[in-house]
């Protein structure tokens, strides 16, 4: 600490050298034209003759991340937003006084240079600095190894300089905005709206999960954070939009893992005149394209695997998904007294008061969902987990509703929508009895969804589909937090 504290009072020193010498440390008086990769493209097949008869100058600005002096020259690795060019900066070239200056430059300095493209002796595309301005003067020193900045606590913390020292890092995040553009573009051309609904909720609803609480003081009304735009969305669909869509932050407050983050972000959209099933064909060409274009393959590494997005994907029922990977039978799954006693035997611990289709549902999380590494999609899931959803006609046990698991993990959530809102009211009454029972997840009664249903929603499907996993697995990230910019922590220990 205390060589840290040396150094930041040598550089606030400099400071005052330069303001003696005339020269603002803070300035904003240089105009920045090009890029380093731009350079880079422009003269990538030029060898040194050729640039050596060109009559072009650059004015480029950036962070140095490096420099090597040899008295009268020094070079240095110019960092911009779009890369890396190396600079030459010589005496004969910027004049004394200028280079007097230079030299109290240091790593991490931001600043401005005007020169001409040259290759130096080992064929490296350079500029020749014929001017050179300090723009932003950096009191902190970079990391030492600022080449591979590990520590995660830190790259976390202090994303900045995660991204100044992790070309990797900026790589997935220009990914999760192409990704997102993408998913926006594709939506668009198949006819969806795109839409803002309220992140502040008066009824905590769309997903069974626990909410933020804020109040308003000047309503003074309690107000929740969203946990899901579902509600609002489906009362657009009722009042004419046939294809809407909304990518958004939700929040839930709950546990903080590699999946789960407090603040994420999530696609939902809603499509009249639709089912489940249209959805899941719909959902295998979204990912499929956007996975190909953004990795160039339908085949893509995860982990020290492979995963094949090529579709068609993998579809079973909840049901049958145990009887695959669980080691039971279906008549076991079909009644409740041997249910509960399959999963006993798997070790799980559990109110012999659950309700058959919460036991099903976990023992689905426990026996099946870690083995779903290929695409799957599992369907019909039990009507008692599932409060939003529409009853299948033929088994009112089940909902016409699916998830999709990649990688072990769920991905998206859909459902062809309840639409009768004498069953819907029924639900909320029976969640209220569970809220009242001491599950704080269950939904609230949202008397207002109710007289919009009583108007008329068409039949509709809907869907949410998980951004920050969408892009953990197209860059092949092991954790939300390496795609999510600034995610929570714990306050910083001082």
């Amino acid at each position: 600490m205390e060589e840290l504290n040396d150094l930041l009072q040598q550089r606030r020193d400099k400071i005052e050298t330069f303001q003696a010498a005339g020269v603002n440390p803070f300035a904003n008086d240089f105009t920045v034209t090009d890029t380093a990769l731009k350079i880079h493209e422009a003269h990538r097949a030029d060898d040194k003759d050729k640039l050596e008869g060109l009559e072009v100058v650059y004015r480029v600005g950036g962070r140095i991340m490096a420099r090597r002096d040899f008295g009268k020259a020094a070079f240095l690795q110019l960092q911009d937003g779009s890369g890396m060019l190396q600079i030459y900066v010589a005496r004969n070239q910027v004049g004394e006084e200028l280079f007097e200056l230079f030299k109290k430059f240091d790593i991490g300095d931001i600043i401005g240079v005007v020169g001409a493209p040259f290759r130096t002796k080992t064929d490296e595309l350079s500029l020749r600095a014929s001017e050179i301005r300090l723009l932003t003067k950096s009191l902190l020193p970079l990391p030492e190894k600022w080449h591979g900045l590990t520590d995660v606590e830190t790259r976390y913390r202090q994303r900045y300089l995660d991204l100044i020292s992790n070309s990797d890092v900026k790589d997935v995040f220009r990914k999760r905005s192409q990704i997102v553009s993408l998913i926006r573009d594709y939506m668009l051309d198949n006819d969806y709206l795109e839409v803002e609904t309220p992140m502040m909720h008066q009824i905590a609803g769309g997903a069974t999960a626990k909410p933020f609480m804020t109040h308003h003081n000047t309503l003074d009304m309690d107000l929740f954070l969203r946990i899901a735009p579902e509600l609002y969305l489906k009362r657009l669909v009722v009042g004419g939009f046939d294809r809407v869509f909304e990518i958004n932050r939700n929040f839930r407050n709950e546990g903080i893992s590699i999946q789960h983050n407090p603040e994420f972000t999530m696609m939902e959209f809603y499509r009249a005149y639709a089912t489940y099933h249209d959805l899941m064909d719909f959902t295998e060409k979204l990912i499929s394209d956007v996975a190909h274009k953004v990795c160039g393959s339908m085949v893509i590494p995860y982990g020290d695997k492979e995963v094949d997005l090529t579709p068609p994907w993998d579809r079973l029922t909840l049901k049958e998904s145990i009887v695959k990977y669980g080691s039971t039978e279906m008549d076991v799954l079909d009644d409740r007294d041997k249910t509960f006693s399959y999963a006993q035997a798997l070790g799980l611990e559990l109110n012999d008061k659950i309700g058959h289709g919460k036991l099903l549902a976990e023992i689905f999380d426990e026996v099946v969902e870690p083995k779903l590494w290929q695409p799957t999609f599992i369907t019909e899931y039990p009507t008692e987990i599932s409060p939003l959803s529409r009853k299948n006609d033929q088994n009112p046990d089940v909902v016409d509703r699916f998830e999709l698991f990649i990688v072990g993990r769920e991905l998206a959530n859909a459902f062809s929508e309840l639409n009768d809102p004498l069953d819907q009211k029924e639900r909320f009454v029976h969640q209220l009895e569970e809220k009242a029972a001491g599950d704080e997840e269950a939904h609230e009664m949202d008397e207002d969804y109710i007289r919009a249903l009583e108007y008329g929603l068409p039949p509709t499907a809907g869907e949410g589909i998980g951004i920050d996993r969408l892009v953990m697995l197209l860059t092949n990230s092991a954790s939300i937090r390496d795609v999510i910019l600034f995610p929570q922590l714990r306050p910083e220990i001082s």
